[in-house]
């Protein structure tokens, strides 16, 4: 889920046409509609490898997720030329304008695109994505964090490979509101008009429900819905400003919003313009989540996609990426490098979060399609009635 510029670097977007996203999920594709030229045969169930990359290779990412150097360093180390394209403003749109190629085994010419946890779950359970063939990329099998080996939608790792992670929590403007440690804070009435909560349901519900005490991870439909009550009963009080996608970070740097539910990387951007705002972890714990490297059906050289991953799960490849998007690197040995030119991002806990910082955090939960339809409804009444 992404990063849009402010301050000169990159600040998380997020997701929710949910017109589009339901209706995609609920009606099968029959094929046609726009995106990149070209398109490919129907995918194999796993991608096949060639030799040795070659040809060139097409990347959908979010806006400034990476720096300006791993593109033609990679096109330099491998011969592979890219064409790397900033189209992701959020998942749900994404996945709306993919879906008919997809449903019709075509990428758009697209070899990889990058989505957030839940979003390539959903695509992989419709036949979209292809697994992996694990022979082209032997540094994610060395190198992939530990902490990110085994994410229960994808528990081997056999289609998707992280490309950032983070942590949702609270944003707070410490000169306006230094009492804000909680999620639930944000419903205190002396905050009111001036907190922005996030327009994306997988992520601001489960905050909540942890705040009321709820497990996100175990939470069944009827807590879900508690948690969206609670945060009905604030839009009718006038408790939250507004919902917002990164647009929040405009809000905090004006002092229009004390508070906002928000992205750890966002904070270390925002707080090089403003040393007053700070990320906070929620008393209750965090969200974990990650956007992800995967290869669609009809994807054109795949063996450069694989090659791509490769590259960029090299320590010292990856670690020019982290220093630009401050996000969490999912690279082991990132930190390592960091250390020796730029010891204050090395020993950031947003950047590089030790177990017991997020001891209390937890995944983005799995719902199943008809949960996610249910809950999407309710939630996006709220959000725009």
């Amino acid at each position: 889920m992404n990063r849009i510029a402010f301050g000169g670097a990159g600040v998380r977007a997020l997701a929710v046409a949910v017109a589009a996203v339901l209706v995609s999920f609920a009606v099968a594709a029959c094929g046609g509609g726009g995106g990149i030229e070209g398109g490919g045969d129907t995918a194999a169930e796993s991608v096949k490898l060639e030799s040795k990359p070659s040809g060139s290779v097409t990347i959908s990412n979010w806006p400034l997720y990476i720096d300006k150097n791993t593109v033609p360093d990679f096109e330099k180390s491998t011969g592979v030329s890219v064409k790397y394209i900033e189209d992701i403003n959020d998942n749900a749109s994404f996945f709306g304008k993919m879906q008919p190629l997809l449903g019709s085994g075509e990428s758009g010419g697209r070899s990889m695109f990058i989505v957030t946890d839940w979003m390539a779950a959903k695509m992989h359970e419709l036949g979209y994505l292809q697994n992996l063939d694990k022979a082209g990329i032997p540094n994610v099998e060395a190198n992939l964090s530990k902490s990110l080996r085994s994410p229960s939608f994808d528990p081997n790792r056999e289609f998707s490979v992280p490309w950032q992670s983070g942590m949702g929590g609270l944003i707070v403007r410490t000169d306006l509101a230094p009492e804000i440690h909680s999620i639930c804070d944000l419903f205190n009435a002396q905050y009111k008009g001036k907190v922005d909560f996030l327009n994306e349901m997988i992520e601001t519900v489960p905050l909540v429900m942890a705040c009321m005490g709820m497990d996100p991870d175990s939470a069944d439909e009827g807590e879900w819905k508690q948690a969206i009550d609670k945060i009905e009963g604030a839009v009718g009080s006038g408790q939250i400003r507004r919902f917002t996608g990164n647009d929040y970070a405009r809000d905090l740097t004006s002092g229009d919003a004390v508070a906002a539910i928000g992205w750890s990387g966002d904070a270390v951007q925002l707080q090089v313009d403003n040393p007053h705002i700070e990320f906070r972890m929620p008393t209750q714990g965090c969200s974990l989540w990650s956007d992800n490297m995967v290869i669609p059906v009809g994807a054109p050289n795949p063996t450069a996609a694989e090659a791509w991953m490769n590259y960029v799960y090299d320590p010292e490849n990856q670690a020019q990426i982290t220093e630009y998007v401050n996000y969490v690197s999912p690279v082991e040995g990132v930190k390592e490098v960091l250390l020796e030119h730029e010891p204050e991002l090395a020993n950031n806990q947003l950047i590089f979060p030790s177990d017991k910082y997020t001891e209390k955090c937890f995944t983005q939960p799995k719902l199943t399609a008809q949960e996610l339809q249910s809950l999407t409804q309710a939630f996006d009444a709220v959000v725009n009635g």
